[in-house]
């Protein structure tokens, strides 16, 4: 079940539709939670340390276990793996949604995250084992455009539900779109796997997942609290030391978790850096304009969310484009070009004010969209093509790590940046305690609304104008890195073919082929 999977062609767009709605319901669920938090609060009362872990829960375990699930997935079946995944999806929105308090909460977002870790990898490498060549870019081109949407549409999801439903609801609407899921995918998927299969060696994965979600753990901490916390000392031990650890091991196995050959290939390992240092830049816009809007122009969720649309747009026009620029291009230039467009979508943002123009932020928004998609489909499918059929699922789960980690990085270090920009450009108005300033945006907000009218008003503009110069030299630092990674591109992805022929499996001491 390793060789080419023939099947008719409403089968195939069957297989598609599946695969999108499986990474729609990871995009969105990602993005609704930090909309439900206030009521959530009200109603569950949850300390400092449980809001966090209910907001960081799923990323751990979803970050911890995705190479995990990429290699089960290549040995029971990624089918096998993507139903089981979507019906525990199911289950632990349900439990998520009626959670009576906030420990189980928790625990049922880490659940949430240990779906998603089997979903993402499966339908990666189920697209990669149906379609092959330009069927395959063309696919994973509109399926990136749509994965892209799904962030977009989390907020205005979240939004019409939380103005008519309590919180819960944001998490039970997931369920009808796991049934939908799981009968046509137990109808229309085709199965496939490793036929050469061993035992997964449980050290590997007991070091990968203290390992990732000690990284991400020590990522997010430091953006949140700074060095001076031994949790966050023993994270950053613990982390970096258990993957090194997972590295060493890997070629000593006869089966590795992790196949390190696999970056011997140029075009695999520039691919995957690619798409981390991407990732870096992009996944900190969502952040920030999500305060932006809400915080300095003082739109709700729901506008927030539907201003953002043409910029979803953009992304799936961005995926439409993909195979014919790479066709035309080569997949080097595409790439180097979507980075461009990124580039430029930064900068353009970098223009805006403490008064919003939106018509400002439209041509940013659909250039930056465009720009990511490109980058996007062209990585995606570049590593999943240079890579055996056989190994589909752990290619998969070794792209998908390096968006989790490079977006973790971007949200802590760019944050950070931000941050940091903040507080260095905010003036205390006179009369007012400086004990009464936050440092954040959202404090401040906060702060203001507990002053006189008068001060309040002050603390606001300042704050204001401080997050705003903060996040101007932001886009512009962000823009200077996708400017510098479009040429770096061209140079690290030069040769790689634009079709990318299935390669056949090697020995061990060989590397695949990239054509």
């Amino acid at each position: 079940m390793n060789g080419a999977v023939t099947i008719g062609k409403g089968r195939k767009i069957g297989t598609v539709v599946v695969c999108v709605l499986a990474q729609l319901l990871i995009a969105i669920d990602l993005t609704v939670l930090h909309l439900v938090l206030p009521s959530l609060s009200e109603q569950l009362h949850p300390s400092t340390t449980e809001l966090l872990w209910i907001a960081d829960a799923y990323g751990f375990a979803l970050a911890g276990l995705l190479i995990t699930m990429g290699n089960i997935g290549d040995r029971v079946g990624r089918k096998k793996l993507l139903l089981i995944g979507a019906s525990l999806f199911g289950v632990a929105s349900v439990i998520t949604a009626y959670a009576p308090t906030a420990e189980l909460l928790i625990a049922a977002r880490a659940l949430l995250g240990i779906a998603a870790a089997t979903l993402m990898p499966s339908t990666l490498s189920i697209v990669r084992n149906v379609f092959t060549g330009k069927e395959r870019a063309a696919v994973i081109g509109v399926s990136s455009g749509l994965t892209i949407l799904g962030f977009g549409m989390g907020p205005l999801v979240g939004g019409v539900l939380l103005e008519h439903f309590w919180w819960g609801s944001v998490f039970l609407v997931n369920v009808p779109v796991v049934i939908v899921m799981v009968l046509a995918g137990a109808l229309i998927l085709p199965e496939s796997k490793n036929p050469v299969s061993h035992r997964i060696d449980v050290l590997s994965v007991l070091l990968s997942l203290v390992g990732m979600v000690g990284i991400v753990y020590t990522i997010k901490e430091v953006a949140y609290q700074g060095w001076g916390h031994w949790d966050v000392a023993v994270a950053a031990v613990l982390g970096p030391g258990c993957l090194l650890a997972f590295v060493l091991r890997q070629p000593r196995l006869a089966e590795p978790l992790m196949d390190l050959r696999l970056f011997a290939q140029r075009a695999f390992s520039a691919t995957v850096g690619t798409t981390i240092l991407a990732m870096f830049a992009q996944l900190a816009v969502s952040l920030m304009f999500a305060q932006y809007l809400q915080l300095v122009a003082g739109w709700s969720p729901l506008e927030s969310g539907l201003a953002g649309l043409p910029g979803m747009g953009g992304a799936i026009l961005g995926g439409v484009l993909a195979p014919p620029a790479i066709k035309a291009f080569g997949r080097a230039a595409t790439i180097a070009l979507g980075c461009a467009l990124s580039a430029v979508g930064f900068a353009l943002y970098s223009s805006i004010g403490v008064t919003i123009v939106y018509t400002d932020l439209l041509a940013a928004m659909i250039v930056f969209g465009v720009g990511l998609a490109l980058i996007l489909t062209v990585a995606t499918d570049t590593v999943l093509g240079v890579v055996p059929k056989a190994r589909a699922g752990a290619a998969s789960a070794i792209s998908e790590t390096a968006t989790e980690l490079g977006g973790a990085l971007g949200i802590a270090v760019l944050g950070s940046v931000l941050g940091a920009l903040y507080r260095s450009e905010l003036v205390i108005p006179a009369g007012v305690p400086p004990e009464a300033i936050s440092d954040t945006l959202g404090g401040a907000v906060q702060a203001a609304a507990q002053l006189p009218p008068e001060q309040g008003a002050l603390v606001l503009a300042s704050a204001k104008s401080a997050f705003v110069d903060g996040l101007q030299v932001t886009m512009l630092c962000s823009a200077g890195l996708m400017a510098v990674l479009a040429v770096s591109a061209l140079f690290s992805l030069r040769g790689v073919p634009k079709v990318l022929e299935d390669p056949e499996e090697t020995s061990p001491a060989t590397p695949v082929p990239v054509s």
